[in-house]
């Protein structure tokens, strides 16, 4: 599947290169025992793997433990804990679009599942949001002793040919509209600029 953006062409393809899945995600943690009671006691994850390591690279990189929780399905995750450094102003997570937009997302098999999981982050204390449903994922939100949002999804039915044929004109239709932005031209100003321009390119390609 490639998306056109001007003259450039993205291949969104994978057949070439072959990715497996994600092996893990990290973030930094200045919390080092809160962080690994709650992955271990409230999220019930296996601690599976620590490095421990001097300063790399830069004479002021400083030593630091890395360490990883098995979050199912073969993936990680992970936390760097930097030894005798204190979290700067610009990494203190906030409560806002900016803040809540990197999360990471765990996935469940059912409606069951997803109020099993909510009775158990209450039950240890943690504050759960209500039920969130958009398009076709219900999802509950909460954070850990970081401040980083965390999820847990239900999707509701398998994604088909005709998600990714949408999800490509969208982005076409996106990445067409930057670039006339970035040339001093109105282009992408709201969701409804998108909306108006994907509509055109469906209709072109009805032609």
């Amino acid at each position: 599947m490639n998306i056109e953006a001007g003259s450039e062409v993205i291949d969104m393809s994978l057949a070439s290169t072959g990715l497996f899945g994600v092996h893990h995600t990290a973030r930094p943690t200045w919390k080092l025992a809160d962080t690994v009671r709650f992955y271990r006691e409230v999220m019930g994850l296996r601690l599976v793997h620590a490095i421990t390591a001097r300063g790399w690279g830069p004479a002021d990189h400083p030593d630091f433990l890395h360490f990883f929780f098995d979050s199912g399905n073969g993936s990680t995750i992970a936390f760097f804990y930097y030894i005798g450094t204190s979290c700067p102003a610009h990494m203190q997570p906030s409560d806002d679009y900016l803040g809540r937009s990197p999360h990471t997302a765990w996935r469940v098999n059912s409606v069951e599942q997803l109020r099993a999981w909510r009775t158990r982050l209450e039950q240890h204390g943690v504050k759960v949001s209500p039920d969130t449903q958009h398009e076709l994922i219900t999802s509950i939100y909460f954070y850990d002793p970081n401040g980083y949002m965390l999820e847990i999804t239900l999707q509701t039915r398998p994604l088909e040919k005709s998600d990714e044929q949408d999800a490509t004109l969208t982005l076409q239709a996106a990445i067409q509209l930057e670039a006339e932005s970035l040339s001093g031209c109105q282009g992408l100003r709201s969701i409804d600029d998108v909306w108006r321009l994907k509509g055109q390119l469906i209709e072109a390609s009805l032609q």
